[in-house]
């Protein structure tokens, strides 16, 4: 029986039209200005989200640091929720390479509250640093795959820009938003400065992602990209599986969100497992074990071919994707079932 993956929707694979295009892709030199098909992918990224600009990078978490070193200077203060990616879980880059002070806000479901970004925002001053930027997560990671909602997003926008700081939009799952919600990526792009899109994810390409913005942006972006080893060279390789992601595998997100309903609804009945399957509105759950230790679910699971991931020693994310099907549902159904009864009602996230 073949491995399913839950772990992440990092763990797809490229599909067959995406290898054909690597394998035929136009080549030059991205450094030089000179990748016909990465110039095309940044054309048609920033086309789809309503910017006059992208640049393509190896990974979401350098178009997010590079954001950062775009927009702020060394001592600034960033505002961010407290579970977002750019806090926990980029290797506390943020601080290391653009210097500046992390303020973590919490939030009820990623959202951060527009008053008390505002609260927050500190004038450049001889005592405080200057808070020169904040930033969002579409979706949100940690909170289960939640949607941010635009009106939200707008109004921490205007909080900051009325305070003279950017909002850059960590948009590394941004079209699960677009087909959980309807609104357009242009919409949610609008509200920013600048904004980043994974390719890599649940649309399946094997590598990259793209920073987008306006051109003065992007032309600040291109140095710091080059100081941090993000310039590739003959990178239409793997940009040609990015615009085939672009191209094709937006729509079929939705596919993916059913199957994360279709099991938190099946967890839900499993006595003792705690799951709120209202909340799930992407690709991601998470899931409560009680009593059982989720490493011990994850062995068992490992046994049988299905990979987790514990989140805590109570708790295990889920995460549906292209390469996990209906077939992998009912066998983790059927797996977490063995588990019911021994588990403590109490349990939680």
């Amino acid at each position: 029986m073949k491995n399913v993956d839950f772990r992440s929707d990092t763990v797809t694979r490229p599909t067959p039209e995406m290898m054909a295009a690597m394998s035929s892709a136009e080549l030059g030199d991205d450094v030089l200005g000179h990748d016909p098909t990465v110039q095309a992918l940044e054309g048609e990224g920033a086309a789809l989200l309503g910017k006059d600009a992208a640049l393509y990078m190896p990974s979401g978490t350098m178009c997010n640091l590079v954001a950062f070193l775009t927009h702020t200077r060394p001592g600034d203060q960033v505002i961010v929720e407290q579970w977002s990616h750019t806090a926990c879980f980029e290797g506390g880059g943020a601080g290391m390479f653009a210097g500046v002070l992390v303020r973590t806000l919490p939030s009820e479901s990623g959202m951060l509250d527009a008053a008390d970004v505002a609260g927050w925002m500190l004038p450049r001053s001889e005592h405080s640093p200057g808070t020169s930027l904040v930033s969002l997560e579409q979706t949100h990671n940690f909170h289960g795959g939640r949607v941010l909602p635009l009106e939200g997003m707008q109004a921490v926008a205007e909080a900051a820009g009325s305070r003279g700081a950017r909002l850059h939009l960590d948009g590394a799952r941004l079209f699960n938003a677009v087909a959980a919600s309807g609104v357009p990526a242009a919409a949610y792009a609008d509200v920013a400065d600048s904004v980043s899109i994974c390719l890599s994810k649940g649309l399946c390409a094997p590598v990259g992602s793209l920073l987008a913005g306006d051109s003065d942006f992007i032309e600040a972006a291109r140095y710091h990209r080059k100081r941090l080893g993000g310039g590739m060279r003959q990178s239409g390789v793997i940009a040609a599986a990015g615009r085939v992601a672009l191209a094709s595998m937006r729509e079929r997100l939705a596919q993916d969100h059913e199957r994360a309903a279709r099991l938190a609804s099946g967890v839900a009945a499993l006595d003792g497992f705690s799951v709120d399957a209202s909340r799930v509105e992407t690709n991601i759950l998470f899931v409560g074990t009680g009593r059982v230790e989720a490493a011990e679910i994850v062995s068992a699971a490992g046994t049988e071919g299905i990979l987790l991931y514990a989140t805590a020693e109570h708790a295990i994310r889920f995460v549906t994707h292209h390469d996990v099907d209906d077939d992998a549902v009912d066998r983790l159904l059927t797996l977490l079932a063995r588990f019911a009864g021994s588990t403590d009602t109490n349990g939680s996230v």
